[in-house]
């Protein structure tokens, strides 16, 4: 399980707590969004086949499942009850809103994804810091 967040509400919480958040104070940021990851990759799944099919057929025949990592915690979650409560600030996307904007993002940019996926920023890294 993990609480879900979409970056643009991350965003605007960052700025809430910078403008009126109390110095020395924890402010847990979170979307009231919990739920498995399998349905997030499900979800995802369902947007491409909408967004962008494929000829060779649904996008969750992609999924392959692995075993889980000893240790594995099994839940992620955060009360943000304190930021709502203290500094008025709620997420304004819900999940099903944040998740279409996010996956328009990347289909929008697959230049920045190809970037990024190719390795190649490994050599830019490599240049500045190397």
């Amino acid at each position: 399980m993990r609480g879900w967040l979409y970056v643009g509400d991350h965003c605007t919480a960052i700025r809430r707590v910078l403008d009126a958040g109390q110095l020395g104070e924890t402010y847990n940021i979170g979307g009231w969004n919990e739920m498995p990851n399998l349905r997030i990759v499900n979800t995802i799944c369902a947007l491409l086949d909408e967004l962008r099919p494929d000829a060779a057929g649904p996008y969750a025949r992609l999924i392959t499942y692995v075993k889980d990592r000893p240790g594995h915690d099994r839940r992620y979650a955060i009360d943000a009850r304190k930021i709502e409560r203290a500094l008025g600030w709620k997420p304004a996307e819900t999940f099903e809103t944040g998740i279409r904007k996010t996956a328009r993002w990347y289909l929008d940019h697959l230049d920045w994804v190809h970037n990024v996926t190719s390795g190649a920023y490994r050599d830019w890294v490599g240049k500045q810091y190397g």
